[in-house]
């Protein structure tokens, strides 16, 4: 399933959850991973498609989870990145520490997204495509403030410095951070479990 994943983004989110549990899973993991191929096995004609004629604008999608993760409460980080239509790169992440409020762990997720975005526009360099102020969707109007305001808050301090660098390139003009309200996230799909009729509307925006 972990391989599967590679062109079945829509089961990321499950399959990295059950993941957790692979060293001592129980008979719950069990049935959660049944459920997972059984969802498979009526949905085997779905799969990424890349439209010849899809624009080059690169933009992403970063969300996360607030203390999602019941058995620690840590957060979930998700982002998917975009070619136009294209969905190029996406990924579903526990992340590291425990976050104190939703806006930090937006803003770790934020700063994840832009290293990834950092290193793609290096890339896409070598293929002769420019790009700035790359827009980073996040739903967290406090983390966007955070992302543009130079001082750092009494609040942020304990926030690793690896996750500041997000201003420089705020800065530079490399990447813009601009809010998406909660039912246009797409990467909400990376995060958390979804109703059905929400699940399938971000499945098909994600070119499945």
């Amino acid at each position: 399933l972990l391989y599967l994943t590679a062109s079945r983004p829509d089961i990321l989110f499950s399959v990295c959850l059950c993941a957790r549990f692979q060293a001592c899973p129980k008979e719950s993991h069990l049935h959660a991973v049944k459920r997972i191929f059984k969802y498979l096995a009526y949905t085997p004609s779905l799969g990424l498609w890349y439209p010849r004629k899809s624009s080059y604008d690169l933009h992403t999608y970063s969300d996360a989870d607030f203390g999602g993760y019941k058995v620690d409460r840590k957060s979930t980080s998700g982002t998917c990145k975009f070619l136009g239509n294209m969905l190029i790169s996406w990924f579903s992440k526990k992340q590291n520490s425990v976050a104190l409020s939703t806006t930090e762990d937006e803003y770790i997720a934020a700063g994840s997204c832009c290293a990834q975005v950092m290193w793609m526009k290096q890339q896409l360099l070598d293929y002769g495509f420019t790009f700035e102020k790359v827009p980073i969707r996040c739903g967290n109007t406090s983390a966007i403030c955070l992302g543009k305001n130079p001082v750092h808050h009494y609040r942020t301090k304990h926030i690793d410095i690896r996750y500041h660098f997000i201003k420089d390139h705020i800065k530079k003009g490399d990447i813009e951070l601009v809010f998406v309200p909660t039912e246009e996230q797409v990467a909400d799909i990376f995060t958390k479990p979804l109703d059905e009729q929400t699940f399938s509307k971000f499945r098909l925006e994600l070119g499945l």
